[in-house]
């Protein structure tokens, strides 16, 4: 589909990735939900796409309460008319070893720890494909969801949360393609490696040395070239099921 004037939600749209999502797609004459808990930012992002001459409206909502994302959902459909696409990109990190150890187990990695990720990278993901693939079977919108899973998904040290939720995501991307093709609604999925974000760039300069020194192309990713890959799956119709690798060839 051409994303001109088709109405799209991104989750963790009001900074990083997500801001660089919507501006991208904004540029393009998308009609945007950007979803974030942070609602100065939000009202920033939102500005910076209104600048480009479309609709775009923020909603706060935290992806892992089922009522928050039913709501949500709802009210985007009712304030646009419409619902042809979704980001799934709202994440977050609790990074940590499964055990510390120094003459002996001196720290666990904590449940809270484990179901925080999960709760948000995982379960947010599928709660929001749920109530957006329900919404446009409603209104007859056709159109894709794009999951943003990660290059972490193969198992990083210090990741067992974050790791076993984007391997989830990169499954369920599969699952759902197969499930929602007879309804007119695709499903694919972006895997970053490491992308240039705020967060990276504050990095101490010998530890991203380290970082990039690892990736074949010796570079980190932008923001706006995983924007690029977001929007190629919305506009490629043949695409789904399936995950695209965006980590400039780096293999954790």
């Amino acid at each position: 589909m051409q994303v001109k004037d088709k109405v799209i939600i991104i989750t963790g749209g009001g900074q990083g990735l997500g801001r660089a999502m919507a501006e991208y797609l904004a540029a393009r004459g998308a009609r945007l939900a950007l979803v974030d808990l942070n609602p100065e930012k939000l009202d920033q992002a939102v500005g910076a796409c209104i600048a480009h001459g479309v609709e775009a409206r923020a909603y706060v909502c935290n992806v892992a309460d089922e009522a928050q994302v039913e709501q949500m959902v709802a009210q985007v459909a009712s304030d646009f008319g419409a619902l042809h696409g979704l980001v799934n990109n709202a994440g977050i990190l609790r990074d940590g070893m499964l055990l510390k150890v120094k003459d002996g187990v001196v720290q666990k990695l904590s449940l809270a720890q484990w179901q925080s990720v999960i709760d948000v990278n995982l379960t947010g993901v599928f709660l929001c494909t749920r109530e957006v693939a329900a919404k446009m079977l409603e209104l007859k919108c056709e159109g894709a969801i794009v999951n943003i899973s990660s290059v972490s998904r193969a198992g990083n040290m210090g990741q067992s949360n974050y790791s076993a939720a984007k391997a989830g995501i990169a499954s369920l991307t599969v699952v759902w393609a197969k499930e929602l093709a007879r309804y007119g609604i695709r499903v694919g999925a972006v895997a970053p490696g490491f992308i240039g974000t705020e967060m990276v760039a504050s990095m101490k300069p010998e530890a991203l040395e380290r970082m990039t020194s690892a990736i074949p192309l010796r570079r980190l990713g932008t923001p706006e070239e995983i924007a690029q890959a977001v929007t190629f799956i919305f506009e490629s119709d043949y695409f789904t099921g399936r995950v695209l690798e965006m980590d400039g060839g780096i293999r954790l």
